[in-house]
């Protein structure tokens, strides 16, 4: 086959890996879609109809981040398929089989051997191709690996606001919270910056796309004139936009005024880069007196002039664009760490924050508010309405040890004490 330019309303064949190779000479990334690209680099053995137009409407109905991982488990699955010599389209079951054995091998959880397994079901549906994942064969094999390592995953350590508290009106801070870390925050810019960024996480239980996404024009007013509204425009749960709306607290307004004031921030991103230079203090020098200087016709003068004593000084640059969602959580481990170092969580040892800083998370304080929630009372309804969650699985999954203790077996321990 030629690997000539197909016409617009023409779709490209793909045929074996070589011929694959040469139709890619004109399935340039400007002229198609990412995973039709994606699609034409992937080991074949047999003639394949590649329908850009399906493929350019999956993309735009489909969020950025859910393209980036489609894209990444494909590329991952083609791999490993060229590494053993088998084909990736289309795949047999045993294929799809043997990968997801392999990956589990590796370490990947089922969680995300799910992930692999639709990944690769959605490419065949997108090239018209038969789904190999719905063979018995697949389904079994992924069974007994859930069987074998449980499904149970792994929960992000909350970051509550008074901590592991029972009463969350009454008791007092303890442990790793919220209320220690908002206070330690420094006065200067970067900690003007992490304190709003933590108190607003903490607030509207955010997750970390969702949190660096937040523009100055997403903050409303309030019945409360000492609160604020945030307009959630899109979420994971909310692909199509449908929109929400979150509470700021007084605390949260407080933060996020001192942030912009001193950041001088009036539109755009709300939560951006502080990039800190510092420059040590130098003492006076001395200059030379000119007379004593032989061969004057090759003195440097800078030499011989004195220079006054330099004072230390912090210099900070604040970026336009907004925070990389990968940021949020080495941010909320700096936080604790300098918390710590600051005095300000006096009952941790060194020990003890080690070992909490290893669950600390972008999703920690998705996880605090939600516990918070459980522990103050709110039912499930409420918390997920706050939360936006469209499943109770979640909600119920991160309330599990809370809802333990709370329980009947937890209230007649305590009443026999």
């Amino acid at each position: 086959m030629e690997a000539s330019a197909p016409d617009k309303q023409e779709s490209p064949e793909i045929g074996d890996f070589d011929t694959a190779a040469a139709v890619t000479a004109t399935l340039t990334p400007a002229a198609m879609p990412e995973l039709a690209w994606t699609a034409t680099q992937m080991r074949t053995e047999t003639r394949i109809v590649i329908n850009a137009e399906l493929i350019a409407a999956y993309q735009a109905a489909s969020s950025p981040h859910s393209i980036r991982a489609l894209k990444s488990d494909l590329e991952s699955f083609d791999l490993w398929c060229r590494r053993m010599k088998r084909v990736a389209l289309p795949a047999t079951p045993e294929i799809v089989a043997d990968y997801l054995d392999a990956r589990a091998g590796q370490g990947a959880k089922p969680a995300s051997l799910g992930r692999y397994k639709a990944s690769i079901a959605k490419i065949h549906q997108l090239l018209d191709l038969k789904d190999p994942t719905q063979a018995d064969l697949v389904k079994l094999r992924l069974r007994a690996i859930r069987r074998e390592k449980g499904t149970a995953q792994a929960q992000a350590r909350p970051l509550r606001f008074k901590g592991p508290v029972r009463d969350v009106e009454r008791d007092s801070p303890r442990g790793l919270n919220v209320r220690a870390l908002l206070e330690a925050c420094a006065g200067d810019l970067p900690g003007l910056r992490d304190r709003a960024l933590l108190s607003v996480a903490y607030d509207t239980g955010l997750r970390a796309s969702e949190l660096v996404a937040i523009s100055i024009n997403d903050i409303l007013e309030a019945l409360d004139p000492e609160a604020r509204l945030l307009a959630i425009a899109r979420s994971k749960g909310d692909q199509e936009g449908e929109g929400a709306t979150a509470y700021l607290s007084p605390r949260s307004v407080r933060a996020v005024a001192a942030w912009r004031e001193a950041a001088g921030i009036d539109a755009g991103p709300l939560f951006r880069r502080v990039q800190v230079r510092r420059y040590k203090a130098r003492a006076a020098v001395k200059g030379r007196s000119i007379d004593s200087i032989s061969g004057r016709e090759t003195w440097d003068l800078r030499k011989t002039l004195s220079k006054p004593a330099v004072k230390a000084r912090v210099e900070y640059d604040i970026g336009a664009a907004a925070l990389h969602p990968g940021s949020i959580g080495p941010i909320w481990r700096a936080i604790i760490q300098r918390a710590f170092d600051r005095g300000a969580l006096g009952d941790l040892t060194a020990d003890d924050l080690a070992r909490l800083l290893k669950g600390i998370s972008a999703h920690s304080t998705r996880v605090g508010l939600n516990q918070d929630l459980f522990v103050a009372g709110e039912d499930l309804a409420g918390i997920m309405d706050a939360l936006r969650w469209k499943s109770p699985r979640m909600p119920l999954a991160y309330n599990r040890n809370l809802a333990a203790e709370a329980g009947a077996v937890g209230r007649l321990s305590r009443k026999l004490e």
